[in-house]
């Protein structure tokens, strides 16, 4: 099937164009913050140990299953899964499970776009040195008088969204593959940069004990299910964008081994955050436990009172808002190869309508910290509501669902042809996971987000 099915857009030029691209999507604004922050509070190495078993057991499995729908399919992830199920002979309403990975990408982008709009504006106040010789009173004022001006966080929300949908609009070659070529790499050499000031450091070795030191006094039933529900938050999985993004991935390159390499690389990337977060953030007397707070916050205090810190400020927020860019191109191309395939639209039409769409939605993220912060749905502000609903609830479960589909109605003998696993072995290994390990871990995770556990 896949020997004559192709995809209308494109595929990546190369293995690593494809590589780029994923770990692009993978790495976002919660590397930079979450995973180091949740290491620490959950056992430090032992979490860390808990968490790449995870990813190995759960995140690999279900990521090369999403990938290898898309490559079968060759098509957004709702007419990828009508295709998929008509072949396996299976109910057509698997359909719903492409939808509701398009609407949690786009869900997502309405507030993930006012975020890295933060962090946009973040770039100007480092550069023209905002930060020289802060505390943390001064700013929690300006990130405070920040937020509290909707027409500044629409400007920056724009500014954002426009740069993607530009991004979008040029394709996968011109767009989505030039892109992620310049910004993963420069991801990558800005965290080193950075990584190389944090080293010399009175706080770097207590960055690192944060970070590595095995306390497994710390390690309990909940943490094992925080460190499950990071690995499959961390790679993306579950939103359509990897399973789109394997729709343009050519039929020679492995998706066993890209699916390995991707995740070593957000992995890694993950690590190196907290190995540039924690030494500024101990050497400094700050607390590491602020979330957001901590990049608005508290590292602007660093920035502020260290030699070269508005340098070392401007390029960690520049650094930000690659990760962030590269993440929201694979949120929206979901949506966008949709209105092309089923809607008759050009790619710049379909950047144009859902964009705009993106933008409008975002609006209610912006009052969120202003205008309507009083205004309360289930007692959460929209924006709270927007994360709940995408991260708890769409993700888990469209997950599961990919897992199931790709373990129980796919046949063998196509999973088999498409994965292309030389060892037999290796192949009957990942079934096991993807049929029984990978649906009941996320079944867990699920019902600890509900609170049922």
């Amino acid at each position: 099937m896949t020997d004559i099915n192709k995809s209308q857009h494109g595929e990546w030029s190369s293995r690593m164009a494809f590589i780029m691209a994923a770990t692009g999507s993978a790495v976002g604004l919660g590397n930079i913050w979450k995973f180091p922050y949740i290491t620490g509070e959950n056992g430090g190495g032992a979490f860390v140990l808990v968490y790449l078993l995870c990813v190995l057991l759960i995140g690999i499995p279900i990521m090369m299953a999403e990938i290898m729908l898309g490559r079968r399919g060759r098509k957004n992830p709702v007419s990828t899964l009508v295709t998929l199920a008509k072949e396996a002979a299976a109910d057509s309403k698997w359909r719903y499970l492409g939808g509701a990975g398009i609407l949690a990408g786009f869900l997502i982008l309405s507030y993930y776009s006012v975020i890295a709009g933060w962090a946009t504006a973040y770039i100007l106040k480092a550069f023209t040195g905002s930060f020289s010789g802060v505390d943390a009173t001064a700013t929690k004022a300006i990130f405070d008088d920040f937020i509290a001006s909707p027409m500044r966080l629409i400007f920056w929300h724009t500014l954002f969204l426009l740069a993607t949908m530009l991004i979008v609009a040029r394709g996968i070659y011109d767009g989505l593959e030039k892109a992620v070529r310049f910004m993963i790499p420069a991801l990558f050499g800005v965290m080193l940069l950075l990584l190389a000031y944090s080293m010399t450091t009175s706080g770097y070795f207590q960055g690192l004990k944060f970070l590595f030191y095995p306390d497994f006094s710390k390690l309990n039933g909940n943490s094992i299910l925080i460190a499950m529900g990071q690995a499959f938050f961390s790679l993306g999985i579950g939103m359509g964008s990897v399973m789109i993004y394997g729709a343009y991935l050519p039929k020679n390159i492995s998706i066993a081994n890209s699916s390995i390499i991707i995740a070593i690389a957000d992995t890694l990337f993950a690590l190196l955050a907290g190995l540039v977060i924690f030494p500024l953030v101990f050497s400094y007397g700050l607390q590491p436990n602020l979330g957001a707070g901590l990049i608005f916050e508290t590292l602007p205090i660093a920035f502020g009172n260290m030699p070269g810190g508005w340098l070392f400020g401007l390029l960690f927020f520049i650094m930000l808002v690659f990760a962030a860019l590269s993440s929201s191109i694979a949120l929206i191309e979901p949506a966008v190869t949709w209105l092309i395939e089923c809607k008759n639209m050009s790619r710049e039409q379909a950047c144009i309508r859902s964009g705009l769409t993106v933008w409008v939605l975002g609006f209610g993220s912006v009052f969120s910290f202003n205008s309507w912060s009083g205004f309360k749905i289930f007692g959460n502000t929209f924006f709270e509501l927007i994360d709940y609903l995408t991260a708890n609830l769409m993700l888990p479960i469209g997950s599961l669902a990919i897992a199931l589909f790709a373990g129980w109605v796919i046949k063998q003998q196509h999973s088999e042809q498409e994965l292309a696993i030389p060892d037999q072995q290796h192949y009957k290994i990942w079934q096991f996971l993807i049929k029984y390990v990978a649906p009941a871990a996320v079944f867990l995770v699920f019902l600890d987000v509900i609170g049922v556990l």
